[in-house]
């Protein structure tokens, strides 16, 4: 990242520069994202939306290969190594491994998206110990293992051309974790910890350059959501999901990924310890009677 401009005409000519690059703002950049393996999910999403700003190469995990090999080869279509491998997110050797391989093949790593994620629609008295702990493990221990090795290797330099410490940490959390109405109370409780995790990170890792960030969406059509897709498309009801936003409508997995891949970049070099909301508006207000205020 550049030094702060000392004047006015120092500052734009900096930032024409900066619009300059938007198209390749990845370029000679090594990133891993997990969970990818869902066609409809934002892990997948998210690594079209990093490949369209020319990374060297994305590693796709999930905890299976499943739909990851086709996945890499249309990455590698576009010029990007693209690595597919079946990873446990909440193990900490299988993270660790990860990180490492990376490390090995290209000596940096520069974005890692701790995307892999669970979710149930159930009740507090429905939940117990196992099915409490099983939610933590892959909701909010995996963002934890991803912000402590990533963190580590993106302090290395001199190796892969990178010259001196940073990168981009982004963890999938939700509204959920935000305040309570928008999920069960076990994925609650972990998309909480996440987004306190990034902020934690943050702060822990001041002064190396590596920004932790958490993404918070809100009602978005993927592979977690689609039975209450599938059911509203049943009955007809699409057009009511997502009618408590003032948005109007629920979201897709490319808008999640687009603010993902914004946040990754150096385009958001000052975006750090966050939780951005991408929900259309719904964290944005107290729950209200329609027309009654507007």
């Amino acid at each position: 990242m550049s030094p702060p401009a000392n004047t006015a005409n120092d500052r734009v000519a900096q930032l024409a520069s900066h619009l300059s690059s938007v198209g390749s703002s990845l370029k000679d950049k090594i990133c891993i994202v997990t969970g990818a393996g869902s066609l409809l999910g934002i892990g997948r999403a998210t690594v079209y939306a990093l490949a369209k700003r020319g990374p060297k190469a994305i590693y796709v995990t999930d905890l299976y290969d499943t739909n990851l090999g086709d996945l890499a080869q249309e990455i590698r279509k576009l010029g990007i190594d693209c690595i597919p491998k079946a990873v446990d997110a909440g193990s900490e050797t299988a993270i660790k491994e990860l990180v490492n391989d990376a490390m090995a093949a290209y000596g940096r790593l520069d974005v890692f998206f701790a995307n892999a994620g669970v979710a149930t629609g159930s009740r507090l008295h429905d939940e117990d110990e196992k099915s409490f702990m099983f939610m933590m493990r892959v909701n909010a221990l995996s963002a934890f293992l991803g912000i402590k090795y990533a963190s580590l290797a993106m302090k290395e330099t001199g190796k892969g051309g990178k010259e001196k410490s940073g990168g981009s940490i982004i963890c999938t959390a939700s509204v959920a974790g935000i305040r309570s109405g928008a999920g069960s109370p076990e994925y609650s409780a972990s998309k909480a910890a996440v987004i306190n995790l990034c902020q934690t990170g943050a702060s822990q890792l001041a002064g190396t350059d590596i920004r932790v960030n958490a993404i918070c969406p809100g009602l978005i059509e993927t592979g977690m959501t689609k039975t209450t897709f599938d059911f509203a498309r049943e009955r007809g009801s699409t057009h009511k999901i997502g009618q408590l936003n003032p948005t109007k409508r629920y979201g897709i997995a490319a808008e999640i990924a687009a603010v993902v891949a914004f946040v990754a970049s150096e385009e958001a070099s000052y975006v750090n310890g966050q939780a951005l909301a991408v929900d259309g508006g719904l964290s944005s207000s107290h729950p209200i009677v329609p027309g009654k205020f507007h």
